[in-house]
């Protein structure tokens, strides 16, 4: 097979990271017979020096044109200040939208070499699997915004098509793991999540009656999360919730070095990505963890590719590094962490095997 790959390095640990992770997608090319060829452009505060806007329109229409993008990460000190009228995360938003990506998918998998770092209970860690779904282009990011000397607003709103649409995503995903979707909003509270509530479990009766439902409370799924997480499979929930559930998750996991995540829309092509940030006190020091890139490499193998046995024989090689002990930093006992091309090397060695 070939296939083009953009590839996005961004700004901090992202051109590290992002380093570390084509030689695992060049080893897995030259092991199944495929050919993968990486097209590299700036987004973010790089794109911002060195172009001035966050998103160049050629990378934009490279991405488009791609049949999959890997992304770093942006952002950083120099581009903080939120008042700002361009911000490299302006970049983020408008590549998403620009491809028309609703669905955001983070898996969530303790690994169990790794569950002592996680500041949850390992046992209750120990078979914890769950998928989130997160929209990802409509909501209060992206509503109507004004700002004045003595106020501000930010418009929340969802359309039925965009509701049902990133539900039936999730309830795809359901049925083929385990067969339970929560379907998470605010319906006590706001008008968006009354429409949430009731699109979801109309698409849930009628298309997917096959799959167990669940409605949940944003506040209380957060403590549910941490306190019960082997209650769950798929979770599914609008823009913010999902950006703000996505990051508590991820403290199952005892690193955000090790979580992936997969930006979809109808078509094949995505964008795959590292759920942290940039990083900017760890950059150019080569300890960043990259095994959540490599593992976004994976679910672009996967989901954009179609190329399965590929994708599974990357996630079993991060495991077996990971039982390995092959720890960065983020993970390690004081002097026995591996740099992060040397964490890259322990998968490679280990794919196939």
């Amino acid at each position: 097979m070939h296939a083009d790959i953009v590839v996005l390095p961004g700004d901090g640990i992202g051109p590290e990271i992002i380093a570390a992770a084509l030689p695992v997608l060049e080893a897995v090319a030259r092991r199944h017979g495929h050919d993968f060829a990486f097209h590299e452009h700036d987004i973010g505060g790089i794109a911002i020096d060195r172009h001035g806007q966050p998103l160049p329109a050629a990378t934009l229409e490279a991405a488009q044109k791609a049949d999959a993008v890997l992304l770093g990460a942006v952002g950083g000190p120099k581009w903080s200040d939120p008042n700002a009228k361009v911000r490299p995360e302006q970049g983020l938003l408008a590549i998403r939208k620009g491809m028309g990506l609703f669905a955001n998918l983070r898996p969530v998998r303790p690994h169990a070499a790794a569950l002592g770092a996680s500041p949850i209970k390992s046992e209750l860690l120990e078979g914890v699997d769950i998928m989130v779904v997160r929209e990802l282009t409509g909501g209060i990011y992206f509503g109507d915004k004004t700002r004045s000397d003595t106020d501000a607003t930010d418009l929340c709103r969802y359309t039925v098509a965009e509701v049902e649409r990133v539900v039936r995503r999730a309830a795809e995903l359901a049925r083929s793991r385990r067969g339970h979707l929560t379907s998470v909003d605010k319906a006590n509270v706001l008008e968006t999540s009354r429409l949430w509530r009731d699109v979801a479990a109309r698409v849930m009766r009628e298309e997917f009656p096959d799959v167990a439902v669940e409605h949940q409370l944003v506040d209380s799924m957060a403590m549910h999360l941490l306190s019960k997480p082997r209650a769950y499979d798929v979770i599914v929930t609008e823009n913010m919730f999902g950006d703000i559930l996505t990051d508590e998750a991820s403290m199952l996991a005892g690193s955000l070095g090790l979580l992936p995540s997969a930006s979809l829309g109808a078509g094949k092509a995505g964008i795959y990505e590292p759920i942290h940030g940039s990083a900017p006190d760890i950059a150019g020091k080569g300890i960043a963890n990259p095994y959540a890139t490599i593992l976004s490499a994976a679910l672009l193998l996967r989901h954009s590719l179609g190329l399965e046995q590929e994708a599974a024989a990357i996630e079993a090689a991060v495991d077996a590094a990971l039982h390995a002990q092959a720890f960065t930093a983020d993970l390690a006992a004081p002097g026995r962490a591996l740099s992060t091309g040397q964490a890259a090397q322990a998968v490679i060695d280990r794919l196939g095997a």
